[in-house]
């Protein structure tokens, strides 16, 4: 089977953060966060990096990666697009928002043929996930139906500057990924977890070691086909509660292959910290813990210097 492939879901449009964050800078040597996962996927193992991308950043992306990458890996992207749908549907007028990050594999359909890891542009993992996420998908079986997550502590998880969504998982004995509840606002409250459903009216509290997604996950290629097959249901049926804006996800499709018996995900859990700019006050916090790492000796003072 096929080396495994690094995917890199960076088409969000970060309506939060307000701008392209995925492109903004995160040291004095003009690096962006998806640089440092990048390095840590190389240093593991990886060879082959496929990026998906918005096609407005088609031209930032395509001089950002081939100078810092093309010497370094088999770097490529492909244009997460709009009007990429299955025959038979049509884009409900007036959406411009993205059909989602399992639309965002979709795209990826014709130019993976082995197992693949995902994640965000916009998020730190740490090293020792694309460590762990190599070594499975690099010993899988083809056509195994068996995938893996790596999985993050809440509290590791959390910026103080407002509200975040993120996919509470419920692990099984065994080390196996049950389900996965998506709770779309969670915020701290003195040192605690909490979220609400009702826009803040009341708040349920969560562990602080809850096993977290920060999608972040390895998969057999065997998941393709069950992505299309989803999307098409997701298109019939779901979009019409809010055909502006709702969206096609990972975990919706992970959830289903659970539900039905024909996939399993085994949880890889880390104590590494996850780093995002949700917000623009999330920046300087990015930076600063970075350069700490730096100063640690886990990184380069610059990451590519030759």
């Amino acid at each position: 089977m096929d080396k495994p492939v690094l995917v890199v879901m960076a088409a969000g449009l970060g309506s939060r953060y307000g701008g392209w964050k995925q492109i903004d800078p995160v040291d004095s040597f003009g690096n962006y966060i998806l640089d440092y996962s990048v390095y840590d996927a190389i240093r593991a193992g990886f060879s082959k990096v496929l990026f998906v991308i918005n096609q407005a950043m088609e031209h930032a992306f395509s001089e950002h990666i081939y100078k810092k990458y093309a010497s370094r890996a088999d770097v490529s992207y492909v244009c997460q697009d709009l009007n990429d749908i299955p025959d038979g549907f049509a884009v409900p007028d007036g959406r411009t928002k993205p059909w989602g990050t399992a639309h965002a594999i979709y795209a990826c359909r014709d130019r993976i043929q082995g197992p693949f890891a995902v994640i965000n542009a916009d998020d730190y993992y740490g090293a020792t996930g694309f460590q762990m996420v190599y070594e499975y998908l690099n010993n899988l079986n083809e056509g195994s139906g068996q995938h893996v997550m790596i999985g993050y502590y809440l509290k590791n998880t959390i910026t103080e500057n407002g509200a975040v969504s993120r996919g509470i998982c419920q692990v099984n004995q065994d080390g196996f990924l049950s389900s996965i509840r998506e709770r779309t606002r969670i915020e701290l409250h003195n040192g605690k977890c909490a979220y609400t459903e009702d826009d803040g009216k009341t708040w349920e509290w969560l562990d602080n070691d809850s096993i977290t997604s920060m999608n972040f996950w390895g998969f057999s290629p065997d998941i393709l086909p069950h992505i299309e097959a989803g999307f098409k249901t997701f298109l019939s049926t779901e979009l019409n509660e809010n055909p502006l804006k709702q969206e096609y996800f990972l975990p919706t499709v992970i959830n289903a292959q659970l539900l039905s018996g024909k996939a399993t995900v085994k949880v890889l859990k880390t104590a590494d910290h996850w780093y995002g700019m949700t917000y623009q006050q999330d920046h300087p916090m990015v930076e600063k813990a970075l350069e700490a790492l730096k100063k640690k000796g886990q990184y380069p003072e610059e990451l590519w210097e030759e």
